[in-house]
């Protein structure tokens, strides 16, 4: 590891050393702030040196957003055959010009760098110079403490080791806790800003689903391996955890997800200020929707006895029964009235059959005595 990493080692020694000989200035020279200081200054400067990446995990992060659907119906499609899902993938990949590696570029690129690091500060507590560290700068750097703590002490390491660099064990637990807790927190709260801020709403997609898992892994991780850094390791990933949020809160406010709640506020902001130009359509439609919402009245609330009884009042039912009797009577009176009336026109009806009879019959009688007579023989005339 020494041989690979060995040009690293050099670099990052020779950069906090520049910076210690710069806040030596301001600081002594053996003490905590201007080493501290120094690897806090390592960190801005390879994450300044990092921007490009940055941009580019977050292009690659939106595409594979957009391209989830589309890569779960090739997976369902070819489910039985992953020799063509694989090669379905990998022409998706290319027809949109995803890289899926690019969302892990800036992790991947500055992890040589936290080795090193790592490495170097674990020479200091190993009484060992390394790269351009010499004998001196290394007596110095034993030397720095941060809030009790040496740079080089573990949370792990024995009451011997930590009391040989001149300090005490609840001091270096202390500090280390501490910084594990705001080393997890951090992490925390940078990845659930991007869930709940910074996540197309609009398509649910398994992204998301692991999203949410490595918003609760990675501070787990960092509070399970915390405790076997030291403490200038643990000032690094601090700063780059502080950075990153920092950044990302920026990205997220200047340029959101489309679709995203941030996006939404966005636009707030832009049409409260004037700097949005919206299509009159648009606009006009937004505002009758709102006219409308504004106009709808909300049914009143009723009691239970008006749900029972259909929303009348109390003594509706009453009033009904009573009107419902009443016209039941009237009807009843009528339906009288109406037979009598029957019943006279029904007579009149039978006497005047009679009439008509008698007066049909007699013609009858009379046309039959006419056809009875016979006709007198031409021998009688």
């Amino acid at each position: 590891m020494d041989t690979i990493l060995g040009p690293l080692y050099i670099a990052v020694s020779w950069i906090i050393v520049q910076f210690h000989s710069f806040y030596s200035l301001i600081f002594d020279k053996d003490s905590g702030a201007a080493w501290g200081l120094s690897i806090v200054s390592l960190v801005v400067l390879i994450r300044i040196c990092l921007i490009p990446l940055f941009v580019k995990q977050i292009k690659s992060t939106r595409n594979m957003q957009a391209l989830q659907p589309k890569m779960k119906a090739i997976q369902e499609r070819y489910k039985s055959d992953k020799q063509r899902q694989s090669e379905e993938m990998m022409k998706l990949y290319k027809e949109t010009g995803t890289n899926p590696l690019s969302s892990c570029l800036p992790i991947l690129a500055q992890s040589p760098f936290f080795i090193s690091l790592y490495q170097v500060l674990n020479h200091i507590a190993q009484n060992k110079t390394v790269g351009v560290i010499d004998q001196s700068l290394l007596e110095s750097a034993q030397k720095a403490h941060i809030f009790g703590a040496p740079l080089a002490a573990k949370f792990v390491d024995s009451a011997a080791k930590i009391e040989s660099l001149g300090a005490s064990v609840t001091n270096v637990r202390v500090v280390t806790i501490i910084m594990i807790v705001l080393m997890s927190a951090s992490q925390f709260y940078t990845q659930r800003q991007l869930m709940t801020k910074n996540v197309d709403l609009t398509v649910k997609t398994p992204f998301m689903q692991q999203q949410k898992m490595l918003m609760y892994v990675f501070p787990i991780m960092f509070a399970v391996f915390g405790i076997n850094f030291p403490v200038g390791v643990l000032v690094y990933w601090l700063t780059t955890n502080v950075w990153t949020m920092g950044q990302q809160m920026f990205v997220i406010r200047r340029n959101p997800t489309p679709g995203s709640k941030a996006f939404a506020e966005r636009q707030e902001r832009l049409r409260a200020a004037g700097k949005l130009v919206e299509d009159p359509a648009e606009v006009a439609a937004k505002q009758a929707a709102e006219e409308a919402r504004q106009h709808r009245q909300q049914p009143k609330r009723q009691t239970k006895a008006k749900r029972q009884t259909g929303g009348a009042p109390a003594g509706g039912a009453q009033n009904r029964t009573r009107a419902g009797s009443a016209a039941r009577d009237a009807d009843t009176a009528g339906s009288g009235q109406g037979a009598g009336k029957k019943q006279s026109l029904e007579k009149k009806d039978a006497q005047g059959g009679k009439e008509k009879g008698g007066a049909s019959g007699s013609r009858t009688t009379k046309s039959g005595q006419r056809k009875g007579q016979q006709p007198k023989h031409p021998s009688k005339k």
